[in-house]
């Protein structure tokens, strides 16, 4: 039917439910996907020509963006169904016309889109981005209503946060799996700078931010609501209380190597990502395949906005919003080094 589908994506957690309907579309039908950014020219703007002519090497940051992130997110979303994949990044103040030239580019023989993005203004001018496509291109379009047919806002964007940390989580791992198999095939080393990081990131914000949020606000209100996941639940449970010991193993192989970088090193600190890399595929599998099905079944709008608040890091002091910002700060600054 379809062989290459051309996802445009941009940063906002309506992206997240974009791009699984998408993936599991592809996989339907038995086609590739290729994701495309495209970010705003920067350059263009007042505050963009004064960084570039004062702070040239700042300006290559906040040129790029999060470019990165959003298409590391895309990715690791199309690697755990298994489809093949290609992601494009481009600049432009006309997105729809970049969208209609990379398909072309591309060979992509359907464009899967999103009907608006965020409510108000922003969807305002995303849903005009979908009908100047519409009236562009040639190719047939498939356009995702992503957020006008869902029975809770909350509810999709609780979940939208939720897979969009259990991708966050993924893509660093692959970063990590990345680097050591080009160190092992060149017979080079890992930035330890990358292999810091990225243990920092994974003990911190999965041990310290989001496992103890599905904890204190998913598990604990599907658990008072419904006996059908019991079973599972403790299984989550028990992983989140064991996945400690994985993280602490592959902090002491980070450490093993950074003493000393021989491959016999790197061969061991790649089975410490391997083994941790298993357990966190299953547990994230079990949450998407049994958990949130079920909460979403049983949970009210009362339950979501509850839900939404503690995962967006608003109104709870343990989980506050300049701590997620730094780790996206952080899961970017990782993702760029590994490629």
């Amino acid at each position: 039917m379809y062989e290459n589908i051309l996802v445009p994506i941009d940063d906002s957690e309506l992206a997240i439910s974009l791009v699984s309907q998408a993936v599991t579309f592809a996989k339907t039908v038995g086609a590739s996907a290729t994701f495309l950014h495209v970010r705003a020219d920067y350059a263009a703007t007042s505050d963009g020509a004064l960084m570039h002519a004062l702070e040239p090497t700042d300006f290559e940051s906040a040129a790029a963006g999060p470019a990165q992130a959003v298409v590391a997110k895309a990715e690791a979303e199309a690697r755990m169904a298994g489809i093949a994949f290609n992601s494009v990044v481009k600049t432009s103040d006309r997105p729809y016309e970049v969208i209609v030239d990379v398909a072309l580019e591309q060979g992509c023989d359907l464009i899967f889109m999103a009907s608006h993005g965020r409510k108000g203004l922003r969807s305002m001018l995303v849903g005009s981005q979908t009908s100047k496509v519409l009236a562009h291109t040639t190719l047939p379009v498939l356009v995702a209503t992503v957020e006008a047919n869902a029975p809770s806002p909350d509810m999709q964007a609780a979940v939208a946060v939720i897979k969009g940390e259990h991708r966050s989580l993924a893509a660093v791992i692959h970063a990590l799996k990345h680097a050591i198999e080009l160190a092992q095939s060149h017979g080079s080393t890992v930035q330890p700078a990358l292999l810091r990081g990225a243990v920092h990131y994974l003990k911190r914000f999965s041990l310290g931010l989001h496992h103890p949020k599905e904890d204190a606000y998913l598990f604990e209100r599907l658990q008072s609501k419904s006996s059908s996941m019991q079973g599972v639940l403790a299984t989550l449970h028990k992983q989140h209380h064991e996945e400690e010991a994985f993280i602490v193993a592959l902090e002491q192989s980070v450490q093993a190597y950074a003493e000393q970088s021989s491959q016999e090193r790197l061969s061991a600190l790649s089975d410490a990502v391997d083994r941790y890399a298993e357990r966190l595929w299953e547990h994230m599998s079990l949450e998407e395949k049994f958990i949130l099905p079920a909460c979403q079944a049983h949970l009210d709008d009362q339950d979501w906005r509850r839900i939404t608040q503690a995962f967006e890091a608003n109104g709870d002091p343990r989980f506050d919003r300049d701590k997620a910002e730094g780790f996206e700060r952080l899961f970017l600054r990782l993702v760029s080094m590994s490629n």
